[in-house]
């Protein structure tokens, strides 16, 4: 009787110890998101478990601890039984029989069976865990607390807490990696639009914005049958208004506002071209996307001015470039049309205008070329390399080939791009 006991004992302690193992594992496995539309749903026990999660570290100290208890009863009592069979031979063999079957039984097993359905074991368990923190709590803030004071004793550096904006931002951006579908290509552009979306609070301004150089303007001083010619010809609804010099902007022209002006005047040399526009909404350079997309939402605008630090008319961003970040480049049916500053070669080389957006290049090329040191591919390499590169000079940078091969002046206005098998390094 007393022989059996201790087998039953054994196998209890075994079937607990797994038991916790696999709530250990459930614990560290689970998915968050998963959890947290089941709670949204109605799940009693999913709320559980996202209500311990802030103390997770403590939840699974409790259930380590427990493991760990009883994996040392198991051991106490093998040691007994086997010390009636084998006498003093027991107090060497115990600890090696009872490891194998902790090992195989009480970890193993439990953590494989597990960790590819967390959840399956998570739920049911939710009540039973939260009681055992609750339990445990006092003993492991203890335990806690002896243990940081080593640590500081031991002189062990600290780490950093990530924010869970960092740790959410990492999930969500591991769960858009990890997203595969029947179709390669059409997967490989979801996952590109999601993480623009997730990258649009870093993203500035000045990363997108049509540089003053290319941003169709109208003096508003010329007559306006000069406007109106002008106007006719743009491509543009919106074009900013100039007086005296360009960086004097004062207003911005609706064509839909000049329309219904000339509608309502017979005489269009009565039409003040002032009295029509729009006021000039500034922005800076260095606003994010995510603030200035909000800024249109909140405002019912689509276009701004932007400007720098000192006040300097920089260029211009409207509601569709910031669109274009997420889903890529947009045409509608009155765009001018225009070939892609990215045309690819048999050779597997690139032709790159040099006006051509870094983001977009990575895009296109599958690059990881750093936007926040210059917007466009001609001020990469300008201000990578520190000076204004001749026509045929080539560099190798971030495991490239450049070659220029088009320059007006000081600017960099085509190039060519190769792809290098090894080298990483700036030359």
């Amino acid at each position: 009787m007393h022989l059996s006991m201790n087998v039953i004992l054994v196998v209890v302690f075994l079937v607990c110890s797994a038991f916790f193992s696999a709530c250990e594992t459930a614990m560290t496995a689970y998915s968050r998101p998963k959890l947290y539309t089941l709670a949204k749903d109605g799940n009693n026990k999913a709320r559980i478990i996202l209500e311990l999660q802030p103390e997770i570290e403590l939840v699974i100290s409790a259930i380590l601890t427990c493991a760990t208890i009883l994996n040392a009863m198991t051991v106490a009592v093998t040691t007994n039984l086997l010390s009636e069979i084998l006498g003093n031979y027991a107090i060497v063999l115990a600890p090696i029989i009872t490891s194998v079957f902790i090992v195989l039984f009480a970890e193993v097993l439990p953590k494989m069976i597990t960790i590819s359905t967390p959840e399956r074991i998570l739920l049911p368990s939710a009540q039973f865990i939260k009681y055992t923190y609750i339990v445990m709590k006092p003993l492991n803030k203890i335990i806690g607390f002896i243990a940081r004071n080593l640590i500081g004793m031991l002189h062990f550096a600290k780490t950093n807490k990530r924010s869970e904006y960092e740790n959410s931002l990492d999930e969500l951006r591991g769960a858009i990696d990890l997203h595969n579908g029947e179709n390669v290509e059409d997967t490989q552009k979801e996952k590109e639009m999601l993480r623009s979306v997730l990258d649009l609070g870093e993203v500035t301004i000045s990363n997108i914005m049509v540089h003053r150089k290319n941003v169709t303007m109208i003096c508003a001083d010329e007559p306006i049958e000069q406007i109106i010619d002008q106007i006719m010809n743009c491509p543009y609804t919106r074009v900013p208004l100039w007086s005296k010099e360009r960086d004097n902007i004062i207003g911005v022209l609706h064509v839909k506002d000049l329309m219904k002006a000339i509608k309502r005047d017979e005489d269009i040399k009565k039409i003040n071209i002032s009295d029509i526009a729009l006021k000039p909404r500034f922005v800076p350079e260095n606003k994010d996307l995510l603030d200035q997309l909000q800024f249109f939402k909140t405002n019912h605008e689509h276009f701004a001015l932007v400007v720098d630090e000192y006040g300097a008319f920089m260029g211009i961003v409207t509601l569709e470039d910031i669109i274009e970040e997420i889903v890529g480049d947009i045409k509608d049916e009155h765009d001018a049309p225009s070939q892609s500053g990215i045309r690819k070669q048999d050779d597997g080389s690139y032709i790159i205008d040099g006006s051509v957006n870094v983001r977009d290049l990575n895009r296109e090329v599958g690059s990881n070329f750093k936007s926040d040191i210059a917007s466009t591919v001609a001020g990469l390499i300008i201000n990578t390399i520190g000076v204004i590169p001749d026509v045929g000079q080539v560099f190798i940078l971030y495991g490239y080939k450049f070659e220029i091969l088009k320059r007006y002046r000081v600017q960099v206005t085509l190039v060519k791009l190769t792809k290098l098998g090894e080298s990483n390094e700036t030359k």
